[in-house]
């Protein structure tokens, strides 16, 4: 039994959204702590900056353009990565987003909904983590062993206002999470685990705009959040890190099926 059950030195680690602020910041934190990582995203000018970072710090990484909409293209990913690392041991999907057609304004009602672009949503969200999840799972069912992190939300708990079409993703993404739990350990055994976390509210390039004013201060949005979070701040995306490394280490070997909250307090909040 290896003493340390939060070793994961080795493990070849795939993460889409890779290129996000939180991406970023957890695919940096996993390759210091000795894992190779995979870095899936679109943005192939922040990708390569990204993988020349880590390089320059001693970790192992590679980034390959993706779209998690793309079979063809995540299928090619597979191919990528089995060539030069041989396996997959961890798929983190951190892929997803959000539209103003698919929200409600507060001065708009069910009416103003663009239901395509609500499709769009819980395509990207819930098809671009199912989609990764069928294409990277192959290498681990072949293995018997891995684990998989999906990201959820707080707007899958509680149907935050305005953000229709992504609460209704989210929450799908649970719901799927426990399914895909049960699914691999009776077909493939325990050594595959399938968990989420749900992230409170950290500001990325997504939601910056709906919670800051122009001159950086709070939005109306923004200080509710604050309000209604015990710690009283938004989270830093580093304080995701800890989660996702008990996620997918030893140390979590009896978990799946779960929704790990790291929010400050925000779900727990009452009144």
């Amino acid at each position: 039994m290896n003493n340390n059950l939060f070793d994961i030195t080795g493990k070849v680690v795939v993460i889409t959204g890779a290129t996000g602020i939180l991406g970023r910041t957890i695919s940096t934190y996993l390759a210091q702590q000795g894992a190779k990582v995979v870095l899936l995203g679109r943005n192939t000018t922040v990708g390569a900056s990204l993988e020349a970072a880590i390089r320059s710090e001693g970790g192992e990484c590679m980034f390959l353009e993706t779209d998690v909409m793309n079979r063809d293209m995540l299928e090619q990913n597979l191919a990528d990565i089995l060539s030069r690392y041989g396996t997959v041991d961890v798929l983190i999907n951190a892929a997803g987003g959000n539209m103003p057609g698919a929200s409600i304004p507060p001065t708009g009602t069910i009416f103003d909904l663009q239901t395509d672009e609500f499709q769009k949503v819980l395509e990207l969200n819930l098809l671009g983590t199912v989609l990764p999840t069928q294409v990277f799972l192959k290498s681990m069912s072949e293995h018997k062993r891995g684990a998989i992190v999906n990201f959820s939300s707080m707007a899958s708990f509680r149907p935050l206002t305005r953000v229709c079409g992504y609460g209704s993703a989210k929450a799908g993404i649970n719901n799927f999470t426990a399914y895909m739990a049960t699914e691999v350990a009776k077909k493939f055994g325990e050594g595959i685990r399938v968990n989420a976390i749900a992230p409170g509210f950290f500001l990325t390039e997504q939601n910056r705009t709906l919670l800051t004013n122009p001159d950086g201060s709070w939005s109306e949005r923004g200080s509710d959040v604050i309000r209604h979070t015990p710690f009283g701040r938004m989270g830093r995306p580093e304080e995701l890190c800890g989660t996702i490394h008990y996620l997918i280490s030893e140390a979590s070997s009896f978990v799946t099926g779960t929704v790990a909250i790291v929010d400050g307090g925000f779900n727990a909040f009452s009144i």
